[in-house]
């Protein structure tokens, strides 16, 4: 709808309707103190409010005691920002006492340049920035996917410790002359493991040592034996002895994480099933999508939402009509990256839609970015797949770009590129 004023002007609509939440608290976290600012209306005044600042310990039986102050007070709604963890108790315990609890995005609430900065100030910024509705609400999961969350990141956590561990066992190795990686792919295979044990026991004939190839690695035997001959020390064995049992350590630690990951995501375990089938996606990864972005998608309006939430989407930076700057995607939510892109990664090496889809943007646009654009197009079918219930990833071949790119189109495009390359090319029809 729009009107034209006086000047001639034409004026639309706002559909954004501002509702003011009359009563809302705020709160600065820090590691020991809460600093709580409280906005109620005014009873014998209308259209004033009424502000109470107050500290509390963050210790737990303060903070019950806050609930039931903010409770006493009618308070609905209470906004925190994201202070590094320190957020999550106090969140979890208001959440608990039955409160609205909005996590708002420190970046939302800038510190503005002339205004003082102390944790009461900020409070009161934050309240009054909040009870205008003009803060986004943070995505909190549920506690049963927070529960699943806090496995699967730990999980992953222990597998960048086991490979650190095994990189340190490897120079290791490399430090006593011992050249076992440039024969054997892994190292820590079933040979490669009995062979380290028996240095670590003292059994340094290289002849002998490659007689404990097994398998396909038998025919490595005499690159073994020229691997073997180094300056292995007891000082070298009793590193490596401490590094294999951290490494055996770790294998079991993630085995039973798995154990638990997979009973938390019983629940779950259609939509597992649903995202397994998507082409790069394993059980675990399907669970790990799961325990970042959860199940519920309204809290995501369309794909796009989702892949903004999850930093896929380059930013958009504009001034004078001209975007500036290489717009980056940003920095997002780092399990979820690495499970998309080692998905996107292993869906490069199939034939499939978007293997084909990888290869095509890698030839054009580069390996790095073509595993942001795949990781995104799988964003968005995990959209489709747990908002619809019904919904089944069904493959569109690696063919699909081919059926859908018109002949004519590709006969002109051949051709310009054999020009380029200095031909003069005439086409005929076959017979």
């Amino acid at each position: 709808m729009a009107e034209a004023s006086e000047e001639g002007v034409v004026l639309e609509e706002d559909p954004q309707v501002e509702e003011i939440i009359a009563r809302v608290a705020a709160l600065d976290i820090g590691k020991a103190e809460v600093v709580c600012c409280v906005r109620v209306p005014h009873e014998g005044k209308p259209g004033r409010r009424l502000q109470e600042v107050t500290t509390y310990s963050t210790m737990t039986r303060s903070l019950l005691g806050m609930a039931d102050h903010l409770r006493c007070l009618g308070v609905t709604r209470v906004v925190m920002e994201a202070t590094s963890d320190y957020w999550k108790p106090v969140f979890y315990l208001l959440e608990a006492q039955g409160f609205e609890t909005w996590l708002v995005n420190a970046r939302d609430v800038r510190h503005l340049p002339g205004r003082p900065k102390t944790d009461k100030l900020d409070s009161v910024w934050l309240c009054k920035v909040a009870e205008r509705q003009m803060l986004r609400r943070s995505f909190v999961p549920p506690a049963e996917i927070r529960r699943l969350r806090d496995v699967a990141r730990y999980r992953v956590d222990l597998i960048e410790a086991r490979t650190a561990e095994k990189q340190r066992a490897e120079k290791l190795l490399e430090d006593a002359q011992i050249k076992l990686s440039v024969v054997a792919s892994d190292i820590f295979g079933a040979s490669g493991r009995e062979m380290m044990a028996a240095l670590i026991a003292g059994r340094r004939n290289p002849v002998e040592l490659a007689e404990m190839a097994k398998a396909r690695m038998r025919r490595k035997i005499p690159a073994l034996i020229e691997a073997f001959h180094g300056h292995f020390t007891d000082h070298h064995g009793f590193l490596l002895g401490k590094m294999l049992a951290r490494i055996d350590a770790l294998n079991a630690d993630i085995a039973e994480l798995d154990a638990v990951i997979e009973e938390l995501i019983t629940p779950f375990v259609s939509a597992v099933e649903r995202i397994d089938e998507i082409t790069g996606f394993g059980p675990i990864a399907a669970a790990g999508v799961i325990a970042e972005i959860g199940m519920d998608m309204s809290r995501f309006p369309t794909p796009g939402h989702l892949a903004s939430w999850a930093k896929y989407t380059p930013g958009v930076k504009q001034s004078a009509g001209r975007k500036k700057g290489r717009s980056p995607t940003g920095p997002g939510n780092r399990y979820l990256a690495r499970i998309l892109g080692e998905a996107a990664m292993t869906a490069g090496r199939t034939d499939t839609f978007l293997g084909e889809r990888y290869r095509r943007l890698a030839r054009r646009i580069g390996k790095q970015k073509a595993i942001v654009a795949v990781g995104r197009s799988m964003l968005v079918i995990i959209w489709h797949l747990l908002s619809d219930p019904k919904a089944r990833y069904s493959d569109l071949g690696s063919d699909f770009y081919d059926k859908r790119i018109n002949v004519e189109r590709r006969r002109r495009n051949h051709i310009h590129q054999l020009e380029a390359l200095g031909y003069k090319v005439t086409v005929e029809p076959a017979a």
